[in-house]
């Protein structure tokens, strides 16, 4: 009897093997970071393997966050207790550890800048340019081809969260290759008239790519707290209205009243529709018709859905 197949661990075409493919990267790099950067006496080599320390942490979180919601949406591998203490799923998490992901790696990019700063004000630092350099290289490579894959991989999962982890493999390839520029002309100046400028390019280039990297989060941040806050998405908002309007017309209803919100990767609405008071009476599949129609008409049925269609003849229902 052949063994059921079993899903690799670091499956690179679902959501939760890349990210923990991406973790396991990380991970290396921060190690190699923190020892690269104490051997060369570089601080931004160090600032770089904390950087990638606090994006594999926020990368488990979003992971765990992953597992919540497709457990809850596919009814696999969740207690009957957890599910009876979230009824309403977990897709809120998803926003909270986006927001939260920005808000850090800004928070470790504005503590580097100004250890930077001051490190030029006290006349900078020496290092060993040719330790800092086989870094650098080792570093770019590995970014580059994680990105890579985690981009082409996310044009099928459509995953914020991998979306978001491709722009954090982005940033730490700019920041490294930005790193090596500097490490190799740290190199190229020493014993000639250029050495003096040595001790200033490690945190010259840190407080560079700081000034660079810091406000590249704040879109993800500004929407995620969108969410957070149920601010009401335009163009979901636009699209339900005009099939609420659509259908009220089509079936002589009075009026409706409708809600939406995107929390993470959910869409929740919810539409009250105004029914007459004189119209006649309905059999509940009748009803459940109707619902199917106007479910079907505003699109995009799955686990992520939370579609609820309501008919009341009483206009404070809907308010």
């Amino acid at each position: 009897m052949d063994a059921p197949n079993k899903t690799p661990f670091f499956d690179l075409t679902s959501e939760q093997g890349l990210l923990r493919a991406s973790i396991a990267v990380t991970l290396f790099i921060a190690t190699i970071g923190i020892a690269f950067g104490v051997a060369s006496g570089s601080f931004s080599i160090v600032f770089d393997g904390v950087y990638s320390l606090v994006d594999a942490s926020m990368s488990g979180l979003s992971l765990v966050v992953v597992k919540l919601i497709t457990s809850h949406t596919t009814t696999l591998h969740m207690s009957r207790k957890l599910r009876e203490r979230f009824t309403m799923g977990f897709w809120h998490l998803e926003p909270m550890v986006l927001a939260l992901n920005g808000i850090l790696l800004c928070s470790v990019a504005i503590y580097a800048l100004i250890n930077a700063v001051l490190s030029l004000l006290e006349g900078g630092r020496h290092l060993e340019f040719d330790i800092a350099i086989i870094y650098a290289v080792l570093t770019v490579i590995a970014c580059v081809t994680i990105a890579m894959i985690e981009a082409r991989a996310n044009r099928k999962l459509g995953s914020d969260f991998v979306r978001m982890d491709v722009k954090g493999w982005i940033m730490s390839a700019s920041i490294t290759a930005a790193l090596l520029i500097a490490f190799c002309f740290g190199y190229a100046v020493q014993g000639t008239a250029w050495e003096w400028m040595s001790p200033y390019i490690d945190p010259a280039v840190l407080g560079l790519v700081c000034l660079v990297i810091i406000p590249l989060p704040l879109s993800v941040i500004r929407q995620a707290l969108s969410e957070i806050f149920l601010v009401t998405p335009s163009d979901l908002k636009l699209h339900v209205d005009e099939v609420a309007k659509h259908f009220v017309a089509l079936h002589g209803l009075q009026s409706y009243r409708a809600y939406v919100a995107k929390v993470g990767r959910s869409r929740e609405i919810e539409l009250f529709f105004i029914v007459p008071p004189d119209m006649g009476a309905k059999t509940i599949a009748e009803w459940d018709a109707l619902r199917d129609e106007v479910g079907n008409a505003i699109g995009g049925e799955g686990p992520d859905r939370w579609l609820t269609v309501v008919f009341t003849g009483d206009k404070e229902w809907a308010e």
